[in-house]
């Protein structure tokens, strides 16, 4: 997947607002998910791997930026359909961001428009011109999981947790593919990488069960929680250290859940100005992703568009010896990727 991604299609102007227009009729009914409500709405089976909460089968989506304004695209073969455009130009009600897709908003127009063939040809970018924002934007809950994995805990020295550890991000966090952190220099120095799973939820859930948990799923999608360590471990709170600006990277797909066979079996890896830090598998998770979906939903109550980073593996600089430790700094440029859910790439300024 290409890493430089700065020019995108242009296309109609009043694409996105005339969108909004065609689609706003039905976003009332669909505001609690993509298949019509929370546990017990629909017959959905329950899952042991890989299923998609609702309708959203096959598609690979994402959010597109172009003039400051985010719009939503789907993967096809030939490229990345701009959908808000193609929506205007067809006259056909469809999800304007991933954040409407992942609720279920008009998901029956975005399937007649991918299967519109050359009538949207023209609004089908390369990937390797498209521009891309955060994966989603606007999540109820950023949901972080710590300490996750076996070979994680022991570089750190930290026993193997009984329960899944949370914390959280907030949605200033949240940057696209191609994006830049400008480091908060003045109050920190220790920037640190760490590579994810990220689970994007799909239906309301409130303590649903371990066998059912993924049925909940939208998609997954890749993530990196940047970590500042210095202000992470200054209090017994990591909040400080996890949340400044652009500490989430996220993208620049989300990949419906259909498509993943097993979120326990990916291999996942972190690069740091092309070296490998990090490369791992997720099956090295302590508790899988349908434990943490299951045990967060024991908790409080997930919503459609939620997300949960799931931990990170072995390889990050916190786990080196301290003084080997050679914190990330301006210029660097870092890749994340997960087995068939991309790259994700974004620089440090």
């Amino acid at each position: 997947m290409a890493s430089t991604r700065r020019t995108f299609l242009k296309s109609a102007s009043g694409a996105v607002a005339m969108a909004a227009t065609l689609g706003e009729p039905r976003r009332a009914a669909a505001e609690e998910g993509g298949s019509g409500g929370g546990p017990g709405a629909g017959a959905q089976p329950s899952a042991g791997k890989g299923t998609a909460a609702g309708p959203a089968r096959g598609l690979t989506i994402c959010n597109l930026q172009r003039g400051g304004q985010l719009s939503l695209g789907a993967r096809t073969k030939a490229g990345v359909l701009d959908v808000a455009a193609a929506s205007h130009s067809l006259r056909i009600a469809a999800p304007l961001t991933t954040d409407d897709a992942v609720r279920g908003r008009d998901l029956d127009g975005l399937r007649q428009l991918l299967a519109a063939g050359d009538r949207v040809k023209k609004f089908v970018v390369a990937e390797s011109e498209a521009s891309f924002g955060p994966a989603i934007t606007a999540p109820e809950k950023i949901v972080m999981m710590g300490f996750n994995y076996r070979k994680h805990c022991l570089e750190v020295k930290l026993p193997i947790p009984t329960s899944p550890v949370f914390f959280n991000k907030y949605n200033n966090t949240l940057l696209g593919c191609g994006g830049t952190i400008r480091l908060p220099t003045k109050v920190a120095k220790n920037f640190d990488y760490e590579a994810e799973l990220v689970v994007v939820i799909g239906r309301t859930a409130r303590d649903v069960s371990e066998a059912e948990a993924l049925s909940y799923v939208w998609g997954y999608a890749t993530g990196n929680d940047f970590s500042a360590r210095d202000l992470q471990f200054k209090t017994t709170q990591f909040m400080l250290g996890k949340s400044c600006d652009g500490f989430a990277p996220l993208g620049p797909w989300i990949v419906s859940a259909d498509q993943v066979a097993d979120p326990q079996q990916l291999s996942i890896e972190c690069r740091v100005n092309g070296e490998v830090r990090q490369s791992s598998n997720t099956n090295d998770m302590i508790f899988s992703c349908a434990q943490l979906v299951a045990y967060a939903s024991q908790h409080m109550t997930l919503r459609p568009g939620d997300i949960i980073f799931t931990g990170t593996p072995e390889g990050v600089i916190q786990g080196k010896p301290e003084a080997q430790r050679v914190w990330l700094k301006a210029g660097d440029r870092l890749s994340t990727e997960i087995q068939g859910l991309g790259e994700l790439t974004f620089t440090l300024a």
